[in-house]
C-alpha cells in the first residue's frame, strides 16, 4: 500500500507528503503498511508514555503523591495553557523542587492565547511552559526517588539508564541509535514496526504501569495536548478505547482497542517532517481498516480533510490523505 497526503489548491495538487505507516496486532502481524516497516526514525515525544512508565513502575509517582491528571501531563506535549503550567507546578511542589530544577529549557506556549496573555502581562515564559515540562517533572520524580536530580538529562545518569532499560524491555531490542531531543534528554531511533508493536503493547493493557498511564491519558485528554490539538480531540472522540501521541518531525503513534482485531498499535511518520499530513493520514488508515465509527468520524471531521484558508479567510484548498 502507498499512503500519501495531498495538499490541494483549488482542484489541483500543489504538494505531496509521503507517509510511512505500520499497523500491527497482538501476534505481531502487520495489518497495514505503507513504505517499509523497517524504516528507521526517531521516536521523539511519541515515546513519552514509555519514558513515564519507569517512574510509575518503580513506585516514584506513588511516593510523590501524583494524581491521575498529573500522570497524564508526564505523557504530554502540551500547549502551555494555565491548566498545564499549574499542573506542572503542582508536581514540582509535591517533589519539593522549583522551576530552577528543570533542565528542559524554555519556549513560549504553543497556544496562541496563552502566548498573548504572557505578552500582555509583560511576563516571560518559564520552563513550565515548555511542552515537555510534565515529562521532566516525571524524570525529576524518578531522580528524587533515587536521590539524584542533578544533570538528569545526561545519557549516563541513573534516571536515563532506568528509562532506557524500560524502553528496551518493551522494544525487545536496543535502539538503532540515540540522539538528543528538543528538551535535551536522550531520544532513541527505532524501526517503525518496533514503534507500532510498542503501542500495541500499550493498547493491550497487560502491563500495570502502562495501564495506569493509558487510563490517565484517556481520562484527562486535555492535559495531553490542549486546545485545538489532535491528540486531545482524538482521545476525547475515541472515549477510552484509543489514544494517540505526537512527536517532533511528524511522528505519531496510536494505541487502539478494536472488536475486529483486538488491541492494535499504529505508527506514522511523514517522511519530510511536515506535521500537517499526520491527522488526515491516521484517519484515512483507520477508515481503510474499518476501525473507526461514523460517530467518531463526525467528532474528528475537521481533521479528516483540513481546510486551507488565506489571510482573508477565503478557502483556497484542502489537505487529503489517500491510500493506493
Amino acid at each position: 500500500m502507498n499512503l500519501i497526503c495531498e495538499v490541494n489548491r483549488g482542484s489541483s495538487v500543489e504538494s505531496t507528503h509521503h507517509i510511512i505507516a505500520v499497523v500491527v496486532d497482538e501476534l505481531g502481524r502487520i495489518l497495514f503498511s505503507s513504505g517499509e516497516p523497517s524504516f528507521v526514525t526517531c521516536f521523539r515525544s511519541a515515546l513519552k508514555p514509555f519514558q513515564a512508565s519507569s517512574s510509575v513502575e518503580i513506585g516514584a509517582t506513588d511516593q510523590a503523591g501524583f494524581s491521575e491528571d498529573e500522570l497524564a501531563l508526564i505523557c504530554a506535549s502540551h500547549n502551555g495553557e494555565d491548566i498545564h503550567t499549574n499542573t506542572a507546578q503542582s508536581m514540582l511542589n509535591k517533589l519539593g523542587l522549583t522551576v530552577d530544577d528543570y533542565e528542559c529549557g524554555v519556549h513560549p506556549p504553543y497556544e496562541k492565547q496563552a502566548k498573548h496573555n504572557l505578552i500582555k502581562c509583560n511576563t516571560l515564559p518559564t520552563a513550565l511552559h515548555n511542552n515537555c515540562s510534565g515529562k521532566h517533572a516525571g524524570m525529576l520524580c524518578l531522580g528524587k526517588f533515587i536521590n539524584n536530580t542533578k544533570m538528569y538529562i545526561e545519557l549516563n545518569h541513573p534516571v536515563q539508564k532506568a528509562i532506557f532499560n524500560q524502553i528496551e524491555k518493551y522494544a525487545n531490542t536496543p535502539p538503532v541509535s540515540i540522539g538528543v531531543d528538543g528538551c535535551s534528554v536522550p531520544t532513541p531511533f527505532f524501526d517503525m514496526f518496533t514503534m507500532a508493536k510498542m503501542y500495541q503493547t500499550f493498547a493491550s493493557l497487560k502491563h500495570k504501569e502502562l495501564s495506569v498511564l493509558y487510563n490517565a491519558m484517556t481520562n484527562h485528554p486535555y492535559l495531553v495536548g490542549g486546545k485545538n490539538r489532535f491528540d486531545t480531540d482524538f482521545i476525547t472522540a475515541m472515549n477510552g478505547r484509543a489514544l494517540s501521541k505526537v512527536g517532533g518531525e511528524a511522528v505519531q503513534c496510536v494505541a487502539i482497542q478494536t472488536k475486529q482485531h483486538g488491541p492494535l498499535g499504529m505508527a506514522f511518520k511523514v517522511v519530510d517532517g511536515n506535521m500537517r499530513a499526520l491527522a488526515p493520514s491516521i484517519i484515512s488508515t483507520m477508515k481503510h481498516l474499518d476501525i473507526i465509527s461514523e460517530t467518531e468520524l463526525q467528532l474528528l471531521r475537521k481533521y479528516q480533510s483540513p481546510e486551507i484558508k488565506n489571510h482573508n479567510k477565503i478557502l483556497t484548498g484542502t489537505i487529503r490523505a489517500r491510500i493506493s
